[in-house]
């Protein structure tokens, strides 16, 4: 009964607006933790510094993928094949330790009748990259934001990625990378277009 209550009030706490003022005064906090002073010379303006880089680390939490996504055009001739964006870059953090996941994206889909900006598939990963994130989940995010937002015959989405909790801390592996795939519609129910992508991706030239 002590967890679920201290459960609800961690959710109601979550609902309260924090200003920068509070932000930077928590980081401030972190600094005379670790064993520093935050009042140094070097240190006087971090606070400040960190809460600026944190809006932009974090930014996708105010962004929405389907208004990224709502302006298609129709005018595609007849063209009914994958298409497909390799090598997106992708910075995130994971949501245990907070510490930087970074690798790429290689995202594909099939068009019905309309196709998007080619940008519009950089900014929908580039959204949910830019929040507290498990490898696994962004991956879905991404390929459920476009399988909704451009009623595709399917999507497909692979990342390959480092993670830094566990190449700078922990096991401290600092070559291992993380690989995750999704694929929804024809690239889940036909072995032939998710071999294709997968074939595609690996092709480096």
């Amino acid at each position: 009964m002590k967890i679920v209550k201290n459960l609800e009030k961690v959710r109601e706490n979550s609902k309260v607006k924090v200003n920068d003022d509070e932000a930077e005064e928590a980081f401030r906090t972190i600094i005379r933790w670790i064993g520093e002073d935050p009042s140094r010379e070097g240190l006087i303006e971090t606070p400040k510094r960190v809460v600026k880089a944190f809006k932009e680390y974090f930014k996708g939490y105010h962004q929405d993928a389907n208004s990224e996504l709502s302006k298609t055009f129709g005018d595609v001739q007849g063209y009914d094949d994958m298409v497909l964006e390799k090598n997106i870059s992708i910075s995130s953090h994971c949501e245990h330790h907070m510490a930087p996941i970074v690798g790429f994206a290689h995202v594909a889909y099939l068009p019905k009748k309309r196709i998007v900006g080619l940008s519009k598939l950089a900014r929908t990963v580039e959204i949910f990259s830019k929040r507290l994130q498990t490898q696994e989940r962004l991956t879905m995010q991404i390929a459920n934001a476009l399988m909704k937002g451009l009623d595709a015959y399917g999507v497909a989405v692979t990342i390959d990625a480092s993670h830094q909790c566990m190449s700078t801390r922990g096991v401290k592996k600092e070559k291992a990378t993380t690989v995750t795939n999704y694929f929804l519609g024809k690239f889940k129910d036909d072995l032939s277009y998710q071999n294709r992508f997968l074939r595609y991706i690996a092709d480096q030239n």
